[in-house]
């Protein structure tokens, strides 16, 4: 247990002592921060340009009203000039594109002849705006057509806000459903980060001490099954230590940019929302966003999702890293190990990627309940349905299964660390890993 401690401090100091390790403790959540910053501005500036479209109404049933002009869309109507000197204007100015709306002898062949012309492609937002106006238009004339009231039909349009509850009687909401998946994509996208990262780390760690020799006096006097644990914990606890203080710095940075750019996000952001919307933002707020946000967050199971993501946390990178750590140990250089890594990202990908398809729709469904119960994959798919509620029988034996797994890979990387480390020269296969395996001297 001393030799075990021993090899645990030190792969935690040599971890923390590296320049770059500090260096990237304290620059990566100002890069993160202003990566986010730059995108929210280049967004923003996106947004800010103004696009001209103009249309030519040959038809006849449209008017300035249909084409009204918003934040980033102007709209001019051109149907005086007619179609080919309209095209040529565009074609010669500046403006985004040419809308020409053809006369036709019924709705159903309006609705499917109209043109848009653009030197360049439209943007999917462009077209699906000037789709849903032009097929209200129609929509209502046909409406019209019928004899319809369309005064009635726009009076009969109800809001439905349904209530959710669990039998205990306690409320939910589409926001706290939101925050949830929020949360649970947020910690298992940082596991997989984690786990790429660090698991990395210790292979290199290995591959460095097996090409400088230097593990040949370690194991003289160190078990394998050791000296792997050590540096798995020791590099996971240097690690976990780089995401507390990336977290505290974050959160720092984005206490003070609310307090100092809050009010300006928030202006920026409501001006673009239409003032219906609005009002409906604001009666489902009852008058404050960030309140009813604070509320919807302290309802969720803090403590238990805190304690849970460590423990995730910690046995997803310690199962993962054992088998870093054999590869580590059977190649003489990073080159090598490109062969042995697919099998082992798969399941990490794959848990990712069941978790965003299964969970956010279904989090209780069978396929997200059974991988959140392989140990390979709960690391990631359990974290994602934490937030959701899970039954603490579930919770065990997921987390038995994934402490029973990580010791026995530990194990079984173990057996092929001891003999890899000395070997040299010689590109591994999968069936001398295999074989690695069998020895048992």
């Amino acid at each position: 247990m001393n030799k075990l401690k021993l090899i645990i401090h030190r792969e935690f100091i040599a971890k923390v002592r590296n320049k770059s390790f500090i260096m990237m403790t304290f620059l990566s959540p100002l890069l993160l921060v202003g990566m986010g910053a730059l995108v929210f501005f280049l967004v923003q500036k996106n947004d800010e340009k103004i696009k001209e479209i103009v249309y030519v109404d040959n038809s006849g049933l449209f008017s300035k009203e249909d084409f009204k002009d918003t934040n980033t869309i102007k709209y001019q109507d051109y149907s005086a000039f007619g179609i080919k000197e309209t095209k040529k204007k565009v074609e010669e100015g500046s403006y985004y594109g040419a809308l020409i709306i053809p006369k036709q002898d019924s709705l159903e062949l309006l609705a499917t002849s109209i043109e848009f012309y653009s030197k360049d492609a439209p943007g999917m937002s462009i077209m699906s705006s000037l789709e849903n106006k032009i097929e209200k238009k129609i929509r209502n004339e046909k409406l019209n057509s019928f004899g319809i009231n369309l005064e009635k039909i726009k009076a009969s349009k109800i809001n439905t806000a349904i209530k959710m509850l669990n039998f205990s009687g306690e409320e939910s909401t589409k926001l706290i459903n939101g925050l949830k998946i929020g949360f649970g994509a947020i910690a298992g996208y940082l596991l997989m980060m984690f786990v790429i990262i660090y698991g990395n780390s210790v292979m290199r760690s290995v591959i460095e001490e097996k090409t400088s020799r230097i593990v040949e006096i370690i194991v003289s006097s160190v078990k394998p099954f050791q000296l792997m644990l050590g540096k798995i914990l020791g590099n996971a606890s240097a690690g976990l230590l780089q995401f507390f203080i990336w977290g505290i710095i974050i959160f720092i940075i984005a206490t003070v940019a609310s307090a100092v750019f809050g009010l300006d996000l928030v202006e920026m952001q409501t001006a673009k929302v239409p003032s219906e919307q609005m009002d409906a933002m604001k009666e489902a707020a009852g008058g404050d966003k960030m309140q009813l946000l604070m509320q919807e967050i302290l309802r969720l199971p803090l403590l238990k999702m805190f304690v849970l993501f460590i423990f995730y946390f910690l046995g997803g990178f310690m199962l993962y890293s054992s088998l870093f750590a054999a590869i580590g140990a059977a190649v003489d250089n990073e080159t090598d190990t490109q062969q042995f890594m697919l099998p082992i990202m798969l399941p990490l990908i794959l848990g990712f990627y069941v978790g965003f398809t299964t969970v956010i729709n279904d989090p209780h469904g069978s396929i997200a309940v059974l991988f959140s119960q392989i140990p390979f994959t709960s690391p990631i798919v359990m974290l994602m349905r934490v937030p959701f509620g899970v039954s603490w029988t579930e919770l065990l034996i997921s987390m038995t299964l994934l402490l029973v797994t990580f010791v026995f890979m530990v194990w079984l990387a173990a057996k092929i660390y001891r003999v890899g480390i000395l070997m040299y020269g010689k590109k591994p296969t999968y069936k001398d890993l295999y074989n690695w395996l069998k020895y048992k001297g």
